[in-house]
């Protein structure tokens, strides 16, 4: 079965919003779990056409992460790639390819050559290539 969308971005990012908020009040704006509420927010406003918005959002979640759980956990991977795909609608395809390959190096180290999320990774430099 596909996943699908209804597409309510709006509503999607007052509940992103209020979710992070939350978060943040009762577990710190450095948690992982508030962390993944940044990255959540700041996917929605990439689907809204929010670019500059979804970009500074996308580098905060990283640099938490990075902080958080270091370069390589899979989570910073995860946001690392998202910035990539940002940075990509925003016509920045020089730092884009920077993620993209980033993520692909990071992947294959710690998740080997063959996993998924690494093969995910290939795909969206070769589609940004």
């Amino acid at each position: 079965m596909a996943l699908r969308h209804l597409r309510r971005y709006d509503e999607s990012e007052t509940l992103n919003r209020r979710a992070l908020e939350g978060r943040e009040k009762i577990l710190g704006a450095d948690h992982p779990d508030t962390l993944t509420s940044v990255n959540n927010l700041a996917t929605v406003l990439r689907y809204q056409g929010k670019h500059t918005e979804s970009a500074t959002t996308n580098w905060r979640a990283l640099e938490g992460y990075e902080k958080i759980l270091g370069s390589y956990h899979p989570d910073t991977l995860t946001s690392v790639s998202n910035l990539a795909l940002t940075l990509q609608y925003q016509g920045k395809y020089n730092e884009s390819e920077r993620m993209y390959r980033r993520a692909l190096e990071g992947r294959k180290k710690i998740l080997g050559p063959n996993h998924p999320k690494t093969q995910s990774s290939a795909k969206n430099l070769a589609t940004l290539l």
